[in-house]
Parts: C-alpha cells; structure tokens; sequence
C-alpha cells in the first residue's frame, strides 16, 4: 500500500468530480496479541535493581555517506556501515533466542530492506515484532506539518506491515541536538510516550543514560569495538567473567535512578552488522550477573525495551517533574553550543521548506519520501558531508519534478484546459523563460490554505506596459521595475529579463485563480524615485553585521565554530559596512528600496500596497574568505522597544515560547558564551515586545537567532566556516557550487510586522502560514480558451480565522484524510483565541460527507480505541491530554492548540 501514491489538495479536488460513491473503510479491532506490545516485556523482579538491557543501532538517514550509500555498505572508505547487513544480522539472531530483543527506529532504511525480502522472510520477521518504531528526525530545524506527515508515512507502513503489533507505543529520539516542546506535544497526540526526557506537556519520566545512547564503558561487542569478549571457560587463562560482573554491577549501583529500574543502551552508530557478537556476550552477561543473585546480589539484569523500561516507571505509581519549556540551546561544554546548525546550509533550508510547502499542494509518494528523510537530523540540520547534502536536494528534486505531472493533470482536468503547464522555480533571481519572452500568457495561482490570500508576483520580462486581467475579467493594477543590480548579478547568466512584472493577485480557499497577461509596451522602464514610508527611519534599523568564527585559538577554548558549533571569536560583530549604497522607488503597486553594503551582501526593502508586513529580501554570498576568517552574517533589527532581556520564538512553526537572555526556567545557567548562549532555533517567527509595540519578524526556512541586546533581534542568514568543529561531519561548512564555485550565495526573505502586542498574533499567526504554505505559481503559454475555467474552491466557505486545514488528503481508495488544527494559543488573540466549531457536512463544495471517524494525530489509530499511560505530576495531578465535546457527530469543536483527524466517507453532489 505505501507504493500507491497518497494525494492531497490537487489531486483531492480532480476526484471531487468523479461521479462514483466512496467506500469507507471496514472497522476492525485486532486484539493485542499475547506476545506483543506491554505483554511481551520481561518479568521484573521486586526489591532489585533491574537494569533494562536495550539492543539497538543508530542508522543515520545521510549523514557523512549518502542514504543510499548507507544502506549498502558503499563508500565504506568514508565510514564503514550498512544497514542491510544489519538488519539481516539482528533477524538471524532474534530467531535464536527468543529472550533477546531489538529496538529499531529507521523506518526509512527498514521500508528499503523489507521490500527487498521474501516471503518466508516477512513472515518471519512479523513474528519476531513486540515493539513498535519511529522514524527519528531532528527537533530544531523541523517545521510541525513537515514532522506530522513523516510520522504518518512511517506509521502507516508499520501499521499495514505488522498490525496491531507494529504500532508504537514509544518515540525514540536519542540523537537530536536538543529537545523540542512541539515535539513533545505531538509525540503525545500521536498517543506515543518519548523516552529519556521529560519534556512532555504531560509529565513523563526523566532518563539520563549512563553513556550517551552508547553501552557503558568497556561492555561494547561490536566489530567496531575494541572491549574484550567475555571469556568464561574457567580452563582458560584469560578467564574474565568475576571481573566483567564485577565492573558491571559497580556501573549499575553508580547510576541513581527515581526507580529501582535502570536503563543501559547497548549499541551505537550502525552497529549489529554482525549481531551474534553483541548477542553472544550479551546472553553471558546476563547469566553471569544474575547468577549472583544466589550469592546475595541484588541486581537483576534483562533484555528490555524502552517501552518496557517506561511500563515499570509507570507501575513505580510515583510522581514526575513536568516540564513547560524545551531543551535548547544544547552544548556539551562551556563554550560548545550547537547553535550553529540552527542556520547550517541556508539554502537547503530553505529548499527542505519550499517542498515541503509542495508536499501540502501534492503528496505524491517520491515528494512525501524525499520531504520525510530530509527531516532527518543530520539533512535540515545541515550537519551532513557537503556530498550528502547535494543527495538530500537531489532526491527533493527528483520528487517535485514528479510532482509536476501530477499537478498539470490535475489543474488540465479542473480548469478544462490541456495547454501545456510551465514551472519556474527560480522566480526569486527572476528568471522565468516563458515570461521573458512570451507576449501573451496566463498565471495560475493554487492556495492550499482554506482562507483566501493575497500574493505579490514579480515576473522577470522584457516588456514595460503590460494588461494584466483577473478570472472575472476585470484589470489588475500591475507595474514594471527594472531587474536590481544584486539579481542581475546572482543570476549568472541563467535569465536574461531586465525588467519585472509586479501585481497582487488574490486566489480562493483550497483552489485556484487564473490570471490574464498581455504585452502592450516594449522599452525602458522609468521607475519614479522618491522616499521611501518612513518605518524605518522612525523605529527600525536594519544592519547587516556578522561574526568573525573561532579558529580555536584563543586562551579559554580551542572550540572551532562549525557545522554543529557556533563560536565567534568575540561578543562584538564586525558591521559590514556602516553605510549602504541605495535605490528607491515607489509606484502603486510597491514601495522599493534596494540597498548594497559590501559586493557580497545587498538588500531589497519592499512594503506593498495594503501589505500587513515590510518584507526585507537579502542576499548574501560568496561571503570572502581571503583573510583566513570564517564568517557568520546576521540582519540585526534594533528598535526603540523596551524588550527587557526578553524575546520570543515559535517551537517548530506552532506554540511560541519566551526566552530571556542568560536564563534558563529550569535551573541556574552560568553563561559562559554570552552570544552562542543565547542564540535559539526560529522555525517561523520570532518578536520582542513592551507595552506599546511588538515588532515581529517571520523567516522563510529555520534559522537561529536572539536578542542580545533590548530592542534587538538578530537572525543569523548564512554561515561559511573554514575549521571542522570536531563533532564528527569530518569537514568544514565551506558551501561551494557549479553556478557559484567561489563561495555559495544564499537568497531569502524576511517579513517585519509591527503591532500592539494585543493583535499581533492576529497578523504574525497567518503571515507566517502564507510563507510556509505558499500559492503554488504555474505558467501557460497564450491566450486560453474561452470555455476555459479560471477559478475554483473546493470550499463551501471561508474556515473561522483560527482554523487551518492541515491536512486533507485521499487516504486510500475508500477514504479521505482530513486534518483540523486550532492555530492558535489560549489568551493570545481575544476572537480567535476562542474555541471554535466547524461542520464537516458544510466544509466542501462538491462533496457531501456521509460518514466521519476521528483518529490520533499520526491516522494509525481510532480515537475511541486509544489508551496512553497517566503520569502524575508532581502537583499531585493528573495530566491528560484536553480533548474537545462535539454537540453532533457532524460538529468538530477545536480548542486553542489542538488538532484533530478525521476519516471522512464522501460522495459526489
């Protein structure tokens, strides 16, 4: 079933008009079976100390080799590893004992490896599953919509795969650079229970593992290993087995646990290639220790798993500490905070989200793939070789071409046109072969929110008068610009337009609008100069500074910044250049002014006609790199507001959290890298406020950032290092490609909003929605024809203002998916902050909904038939996820933060 492709907005609106009766899918409940899930954990034993024995390998998807390089076992001159290996190694020795256990996590490698097995093979391998998987992504750079479709796609499988007994009941992150609260969040709706962190919004058990994901020092067996086997023929010499108990159970008694249960991971990076050594010294270790028992010992040793481990937390009945922040920034010394990869391969970053954005407007298998590995911690994260890097951008690609087709199809069969559909993906450097040259051509605008939106377009052509008509006929104010300097320049001959296109054009709820254009003038543009609203000069400053990166050659730490590790070399940023110089235009379409502070680092500043937002385009690259020095360039915004040490950033593009310089909620930080320190992750947003104002800035792909300063925020837009920071990428993050062999150059857009703190989040919530999932821009070539249809909305109306359609989407031939979220917090907007009701039956506008069951967040379970562990914090309380009562099967009530998910049973109107 995972081959079949899995549609949404697109491909969901062509089936609108298929005249057929959908099917809904046959209820069934398997019953657990007696050997899987909780009831096939091992016995423990009351008054010892258990210590849970987890099995596992941690299989990057990418990381120093390619994901295809990994799972083969290529490339092993690099790093050896392959994940085929291992799991044909660890399926061999389960089936020989059946004490022994495994947790694995890679869904992504373990899809590829299940594909490729027989028959008697996958049978054999369903028998062996007690425990469920998750694919594990990073939690800082990830955007919520991105982490919820790849839990889905990875769940699904399992669920198909294995039933009942595949689903997880654990989420297994033991290798993400900090810890987000989103995270925790979904990980709960999704009725998972993260293991090793206390993060949840509901209590869970804290866990400190006595070695990093990695087995106590001097118990590792792999190949890769250099610890002595336990050697326990009493005949032999080099008979060690007193020493190995001996040493085991001083390990063990060191560890101070809540519990008298205890947790040790047994495995590393891509190790069980060759299981039988782990499980050969495993099984000794385990007799040998428990053998002591009759000797007075009070350990007891066993194959475990974490759900296993958290199944005897819960029984313990005791309360938790609970947690309301996150885990960042992480560092693993004074002066070693990974904060770096917060910004680490911008345009990656950028591309990760532009597919993503893609993957909502059309979940076709190739994009839904290629979106979900690039979640993985070492892809967005840009903590991957530069080789790895270009594979993740490849397979992106690879999928959106595919992606293509499927939406020219679609659109052809809505719109009743089959002109060829044109894409042009480089827009932001203007250049658009269809629009350069054509006379006469039409624009499609797709939106994939259920609102409408209102969109500038900038079009590279060669004309300066153009007649510009909406879906209805009627005229379009639009203007023409020259093309600046900067783009010219970033272009490398790649287009040729010396003008742009501009207008506004609004497009429909969940559906598309259709867009005349005509050549009326060829020429010279001649744009009018004037001043510029004065915004800036009254409440904002925009610099471009950046930080000289440490080459760790200095008396405190020989730290080097990198593709992890942000460590400038001083608290005190270089400004580029104090003046700038600067172009500015005005017509009745955009305010323009265009800004160059060094030949390396230029600026566009454009306030729109009516926009909600001044949007700051900045272009930064090849940054230099002649005197030796490393460099991270920030845009710092300083304003006049009284922010107090306090600033505010979102957690993975929903809640939003506070931050406050040198602090930390939880316990008392001694800051020892006051700017690294202080830098967090923005996924969407960030903003600083006091009683007046609120100046909030959302970015277009994750980067890092904070407010060193009152009154200032900074965003860090591009990193280009010349030392690798020693946390094992094994290279420098000095980017370089074929258009750009000196030094990558790195585009993006910054949208400033300024408010009273009241409604700011009335503007920021749905600027920040617009970047992520924006209009979908398609091109045809003439004039169309007259039968043409040049608008539609698959909505019967406009959603509540607070509600987003996450997902919609066909799920399987029977059923579609459909996805709810309330977007916005309690007490954040004084209406849309409010609960709020909507009517599946009056959703929309071609399809009666006959039918409706509510699912977790990750669709592999029924609402009704969900059961999680309760954790009791240390209150005394009680935390249950908050769950909201419909006054009808038909009416969905959403509260503040919540999402909801649906199957829904459809016909045709």
């Amino acid at each position: 079933k995972m081959a079949t492709p899995v549609y949404t907005p697109f491909v969901f609106l062509l089936l609108l008009f298929q005249s057929r009766v959908w099917g809904f899918p046959v209820r069934q409940t398997p019953q657990e079976s007696p050997t899987c899930g909780y009831k096939s954990c091992h016995a423990t034993k009351p008054g010892m100390l258990n210590v849970h024995l987890v099995p596992h390998t941690h299989d990057d998807v990418g990381w120093l080799k390619t994901v295809d390089q990994y799972f083969y076992g290529d490339r092993n001159d690099i790093q050896h590893a392959g994940v085929q290996y291992i799991l044909d190694s660890v399926v061999d020795q389960l089936l020989k004992n059946p004490d022994r256990r495994f947790i694995y996590v890679e869904t992504a490698f373990f899809y590829r490896w299940w594909k490729q097995q027989t028959d008697d093979m996958q049978n054999t391998v369903k028998q062996l599953v007690n425990e469920g998987k998750a694919r594990e992504g990073d939690e800082a750079t990830t955007h919520y919509s991105a982490v919820i479709d790849q839990m889905t796609m990875g769940l699904r499988f399992l669920n198909d795969t294995f039933g009942h007994c595949g689903r997880p009941r654990v989420a297994w992150h033991i290798d993400p650079f900090g810890h987000a609260r989103e995270h925790a969040s979904m990980f709960a709706q999704a009725r998972v229970i993260r293991a090793h962190s206390n993060l949840n919004p509901a209590p869970s058990p804290p866990g400190i593992l006595p070695n990093g994901y990695n087995p106590p020092e001097g118990f590792c067996w792999d190949q890769s290993c250099d610890d002595p086997p336990i050697r326990d023929d009493p005949d032999l010499e080099d008979y060690n087995v007193d020493d190995v108990v001996t040493r085991f159970l001083s390990i063990a008694h060191a560890l101070v646990y809540k519990t008298n249960h205890i947790i040790m991971t047994m495995g590393s990076d891509f190790q069980y290639e060759n299981a039988n050594l782990w499980y050969k010294n495993l099984d000794k270790l385990i007799r040998y220790v428990n053998q002591n028992q009759s000797n007075g010992s009070g350990v007891n040793v066993l194959y475990s798993t974490p759900s296993c481990y958290l199944q005897e937390l819960h029984r313990a009945n005791l309360t938790w500490p609970l947690k309301g922040d996150d885990f960042f920034p992480y560092a693993d010394s004074d002066h070693d905070f990974w904060t770096g990869y917060f910004t680490s391969r911008p345009a990656l970053k950028r591309y990760e989200r532009i597919s993503n954005s893609y993957l909502q407007c059309s979940v076709l298998w190739l994009v839904e793939k290629a979106v979900a590995v690039a979640q993985h911690h070492d892809a967005v994260s840009g903590t991957e070789k530069q080789h790895v890097a270009n594979d993740y951008a490849r397979r992106l690609a690879n999928g959106w071409a595919h992606c293509q087709v499927l939406v020219s199809n679609t659109l052809s069969s809505l719109s009743g046109s089959s002109a060829p559909r044109v894409y042009c993906e480089h827009l932001n450097v203007s250049v658009c072969p269809l629009t350069e040259t054509s006379k006469k051509f039409s624009v499609n605008v797709y939106n994939p929110l259920a609102r409408p939106v209102s969109w500038p377009v900038r079009l590279p052509v060669n004309g300066t008068a153009y007649s510009i008509s909406d879906a209805n006929g009627k005229a379009v104010d639009s203007q023409v610009v020259p093309v600046s300097q900067a783009t010219a320049a970033v272009r490398r001959g790649r287009g040729y337009a010396v003008n742009e296109l501009l207008f506004q054009v609004q497009a429909p709820p969940l559906g598309y609008s259709t867009y005349s254009v005509s050549l009326l003038q060829n020429g010279p543009p001649s744009p009018h100069f004037v001043t510029l609203r004065d915004f800036l000069s009254s409440l904002l400053c925009v610099c471009f500074p950046r930080y000289n990166a440490s080459d760790g050659n200095n008396s405190e730490s020989i730290q080097m910044s990198g593709a992890y590790i942000f460590r400038p070399n001083t608290s005190t940023p270089f400004i580029i250049s104090k003046t700038a110089k600067t172009e500015t235009l005005q017509n009745s379409v955009v305010q323009e002014v265009r800004q160059w502070f060094s030949p390396w680092v230029s600026q566009v500043v454009r306030l729109y006609t009516d926009s909600r937002a001044l949007e700051l385009e900045w272009t930064v690259g090849p940054v230099p790199i002649g005197d030796d020095l490393g460099k991270e360039v920030i845009s710092r915004l300083d304003s006049s507001i009284n922010s107090s040490g306090v600033f505010y950033t979102d957690s993975n593009g929903r809640e939003v959290l506070q931050r406050r310089k040198d602090y930390r909620p939880t316990w008392n930080l001694r800051q020892s890298e006051p700017i690294a320190g202080n830098y967090y992750p923005i996924n969407s947003r960030a903003y600083i406020k006091d009683d007046k104002d609120q100046l909030t800035v959302v970015t277009d792909r994750s980067q890092g950032g904070g407010s060193i300063q009152d009154g200032s925020l900074e965003i860090m837009l591009h990193r280009r290092l010349l030392y690798d920071d020693v946390r094992g990428v094994g290279e420098p993050l000095n980017e370089t490609s074929d258009i750009y062999p000196e030094g990558l150059v790195v585009r993006g857009r910054l949208l400033l909003s300024l408010s009273p703190p009241a409604t700011a989040a009335d503007t920021h919530r749905p600027l920040a929605q617009e970047v992520v999932l924006q209009p979908l821009i398609t091109f045809t070539d003439g004039e169309l024809h007259p039968s043409t249809r040049l608008e539609f909305s698959g909505l019967q109306a406009v959603l509540p203002p607070a509600v987003h359609m996450l997902t919609v989407s066909q799920w399987d031939q029977d059923s579609v998916l459909l996805r709810l979220e309330h977007q916005y917090q309690a007490s954040e907007s004084k209406e849309p902050s409010q609960p709020v009701t909507v009517n599946l039956q009056k959703l929309f506008s071609t399809l009666d909904v006959l039918g409706v069951s509510e699912m977790n967040l990750s669709a592999n379970q029924w609402k009704d038939e969900m059961t999680r562990l309760d954790w009791k914090a240390e209150s005394g309380e009680k935390h249950l996820p908050k769950r909201g009562g419909d006054p009808s099967v038909w009416e969905v009530n959403l509260k503040p933060m919540e999402i909801r998910t649906f199957l829904l049973r459809v016909r045709q109107r």
